[in-house]
């Protein structure tokens, strides 16, 4: 089904950004809040585009950076908390998606996902700048032993305000987030490079070999050996 069939549907979801892009990175589909984000009147204003004609510079990186990563993999960025499509240093917040698109031979011709502003969770924008500097943090030294007690001093909240007003915008706990966040990584580790599955795991925060392949057992339902066997393969 091509994209233009499906936009009606798109249309229908107000509160939703969706997007398709080629392995240039250039849209080739947008709906309405698409649009929006983007600043233009129509999806056919944004064909040909990619994010650094539309987007703040840093912001622009981030999300090339990500769609990058999902069609080199093949594998998708599920519910990832990353600056909204607005002007330098804004304090808001989008949860995105990304999935590879594929032919009909199996390959990844480019790379479709939804985003959803944060606001919509009904949280107050001082409450979202101060999470999305926790949020920062988690991505950028997920590697580390980072507790919810230094996470909520950068946000310059109570320990039991931060986790209450986290949960409440992201649907998950900090803790949870973190863990996320560290699976994904060892995810693209696993399918990109040759790094043992012990290296892997002590790359993304894990000094145990068990608890990684607990927690990695717990979001992917099979084992780092057995993702790494698939995902290889399939890149092959």
């Amino acid at each position: 089904m091509a994209p233009g069939e499906l936009q009606p549907l798109y249309d229908l979801m107000p509160d939703i950004s969706f997007f398709m892009k080629d392995t240039e990175g250039r849209f080739v589909a947008l709906n309405r809040m698409g649009c929006e984000f983007c600043g233009v009147a129509t999806e056919r204003d944004a064909f040909g585009c990619t994010d650094r004609d539309f987007f703040p510079a840093t912001n622009a990186e981030v999300y090339m950076a990500d769609d990058r990563a999902v069609m080199k993999s093949g594998l998708p960025i599920l519910n990832r908390i990353e600056p909204a499509p607005e002007k330098e240093g804004s304090p808001r917040l989008v949860v995105t998606n990304k999935i590879p698109v594929r032919d009909r031979a199996g390959r990844i011709i480019g790379v479709a996902g939804f985003s959803r502003r944060v606001e919509h969770l009904r949280c107050a924008a001082a409450v979202i700048k101060k999470l999305a500097v926790a949020v920062e943090l988690l991505h950028s030294q997920y590697a580390e032993a980072i507790g919810t007690g230094d996470l909520a001093k950068r946000a310059g909240l109570s320990a039991s305000q931060f986790e209450r007003l986290f949960k409440k915008a992201f649907g998950t706990s900090p803790r949870q987030y973190l863990q996320r966040v560290r699976i994904e990584h060892a995810c693209r580790l696993l399918a990109e490079t040759g790094g043992t599955i012990a290296d892997i795991a002590q790359q993304c925060g894990y000094y145990d070999h068990a608890h990684f392949t607990k927690a990695f057992v717990g979001q992917k339902g099979l084992t780092p050996s057995r993702f790494r066997k698939e995902h290889q393969a399939s890149l092959a």
